[in-house]
């Protein structure tokens, strides 16, 4: 089965925002402080969910929603007061009762990379907040996705030890 996306709603397996630093973002030292990549991941997943017609109203309609069970954060280069920043978000898998997005996170004017953030989301029930199947729409919609991400993954053929030469 193959599910197109509605043209009038967002890419739902990749968007884009940007937004300027702000200055309650900053630490003691003039940079973003850590948490707030892992608030800005999570910000522009949402945005992300809503843009695309699978947010809050579409998850509670189908009885469950996402949470964020694990999430790895590289740090690059520093975000500082008056940056622009562009979060790009990639759906990279869905199944079981898994998600995953990566976040990439650039300075605007010069698309340096200042973070990337690997988020493992899990769908979980409404009435007891038990991890549960992510509906099939979504696993549908993410396959190709899903496919490649584990293709990545998967460990390919080992070489075996070099021949023997006589000489």
């Amino acid at each position: 089965m193959s599910v197109a996306p509605d043209p009038k709603r967002a890419d739902p397996l990749e968007f884009t925002v940007r937004w300027p630093v702000r200055g309650y973002e900053l630490d003691s030292r003039g940079h973003v402080n850590n948490a707030v990549y892992l608030s800005w991941a999570e910000e522009i997943a949402t945005a992300h969910a809503e843009a695309a017609g699978y947010g809050r109203e579409w998850s509670e309609g189908r009885g469950g929603g996402w949470v964020i069970r694990r999430t790895e954060i590289t740090y690059h280069q520093p975000a500082v007061y008056g940056d622009e920043v562009e979060l790009t978000v990639t759906v990279e898998l869905v199944k079981g009762a898994r998600g995953v997005r990566r976040t990439a996170i650039r300075r605007a004017p010069d698309r340096v990379l200042l973070a990337e953030v690997l988020t493992e989301w899990v769908w979980v029930r409404l009435t007891d907040g038990r991890p549960t199947q992510v509906p099939r729409e979504l696993v549908d919609l993410a396959a190709a996705a899903t496919a490649a991400t584990i293709a990545r993954r998967r460990p390919g053929p080992r070489a075996g030890p070099p021949a023997q030469t006589r000489g």
